[in-house]
């Protein structure tokens, strides 16, 4: 036997071709090498697919839109809920529209995606592709492309299934100054739906409830909603919205809070004309949980100019994400920025942020 067989076969005794895992994530799957490049072309790009995405490069070249006239906005988040699927969505349809939504409330037009993947070894690969199809059909309802992405894969036990971290990019006018610093006094606020319907919905699908219910998370993607929006409130000097901010964790409550401290105003909304589900209502008064804190996916707040509220809300209310939209409250001047409800029983009472965590592993 030859000197060259001999070693071949050494190095085959010890170095055997991995074997094809398409059932279950191994360690494997997140090395880097054959294992990887096959999950990444199986099931992500597959679900993927577009022409900047087959670029094959550690990053991606993006095309720049009239730099003159547009700015670039950028927004990061990652994705930890406990269980992965939940009456109306999963961890992948949420992992897009808490970008997407994160991108449109700066007043811009969300473009790109990119998309990390932390998978435990262990995760059933039909889960997986789920998932990533979950996103790529979100993905496409908001018109955006997942253009870049990385996968690792943690041992048994250190990853709860899988985690997602997403990054959104996309563009703006330059003459559009939409911030949490923007609120002004005299503006209404406007609440594009009903309240805690994402928190009931997991908190449902973790078994504490004791009975099920039809409620169903409202995740969303709200950019067209919110483009819309901004087209009602478009005037010849500026904008009529001030201010959005997306309600997610902490809900209501804790997102007043920050804007009225952002912008150095006070807050006064009224209990009466905030929409919650007859079952949420229900739900947290079983609980102990107060509406105004729970978690929602597929809300958002606009600061609107007084003059021209009305078309504004009439402009959400016309998508289907913002049918239950209403004005509930104003923005008044008050230095030390406190948040008040004025309640169905005629008292006023201070609304603060939410203290601790309410639900973990919410988003």
């Amino acid at each position: 036997m030859s000197e060259e067989q001999q070693a071949f076969d050494f190095l085959g005794a010890y170095c055997p071709i991995p074997l094809s895992h398409s059932e279950q994530i191994i360690i494997g799957h997140g090395s880097g090498g054959r294992l990887t490049h096959e999950l990444i072309q199986r099931i992500f790009k597959t679900h993927f697919a577009n022409p900047l995405l087959e670029q094959g490069d550690d990053g991606v070249v993006l095309p720049v839109m009239n730099p003159d006239h547009f700015e670039i906005v950028v927004s990061t988040d990652s994705h930890v809920v406990s269980p992965i699927f939940f009456p109306g969505g999963d961890i992948g349809k949420l992992a897009v529209c808490g970008t997407v939504n994160d991108v449109a409330v700066m007043g811009a037009k969300p473009l790109y995606l990119t998309a990390a993947f932390i998978l435990e070894e262990g995760l059933q690969v039909e889960v997986l592709e789920y998932i990533v199809s979950s996103m790529a059909k979100t993905a496409r309802e908001a018109g955006v492309s997942i253009v870049a992405g990385d996968t690792k894969v943690v041992e048994r036990g250190k990853g709860d299934g899988i985690f997602i971290i997403t990054s959104g990019v996309g563009i703006r006018p330059k003459s559009l100054q939409v911030s949490g610093r923007n609120a002004q006094i005299g503006d209404r606020i406007i609440l594009s739906g009903a309240l805690g319907e994402h928190g009931v919905a997991v908190l449902q699908a973790r078994g504490n409830l004791g009975f099920t219910s039809d409620i169903q998370s409202d995740v969303a993607p709200l950019n067209h909603l919110i483009a819309s929006a901004l087209e009602a409130g478009k005037g010849s000097q500026q904008n009529a919205i001030h201010t959005m901010r997306d309600v997610t964790r902490g809900g209501l409550a804790t997102t007043l809070n920050e804007i009225a401290a952002q912008s150095n105003v006070g807050v006064l909304i009224e209990e009466a004309a905030i929409p919650v589900n007859e079952t949420v209502n229900s739900v947290c008064e079983m609980l102990g949980f107060d509406p105004l804190y729970m978690a929602n996916e597929g809300k958002c707040l606009f600061f609107v100019d007084p003059k021209r509220v009305d078309q504004v809300l009439e402009a959400i209310r016309a998508h289907e994400y913002g049918r239950q939209a209403a004005v509930i409250g104003e923005v008044v001047a008050d230095p030390i920025q406190k948040v008040l409800l004025k309640t169905i029983m005629g008292s006023t009472r201070l609304v603060d942020m939410l203290s601790g965590e309410m639900l973990p592993r919410i988003c």
